[in-house]
């Protein structure tokens, strides 16, 4: 499931029973688009923070990758979380319709 926000996209996926189910797992892309290696750092550590609050939000079999656009590094971290929160929630829904 793909799901498009103005600064990020979301990309999730509810793993299987037979595979391993030890909690969610969250991952991000950052890539040079974004900016330098300084700024893509500081993105990087604002999505993993903003991510770290919703980990108990998300089912224990979900694979959740974020990929930052190159316009996430002039938002604020608020932006970021409504962002990623809304894009979480609609993956979540349309994983729900599916089993």
């Amino acid at each position: 499931m793909r799901t498009a926000q103005p600064d990020l996209v979301v990309h999730a996926r509810r793993a299987g029973e037979h595979e391993d189910g030890r909690g969610p797992r969250v991952g991000l892309i950052i890539a040079k688009p974004v900016g330098s290696a300084v700024e893509r750092h500081r993105v990087a550590r604002r999505l993993r923070h903003v991510a770290r609050t919703m980990i108990d939000d998300l089912h224990p079999n979900d694979r959740v990758v974020i990929r930052a656009l190159p316009s996430s590094r002039h938002v604020s971290s608020a932006r970021l979380e409504q962002q990623l929160r809304s894009g979480l929630r609609r993956a979540s829904e349309r994983l729900g319709k599916q089993r």
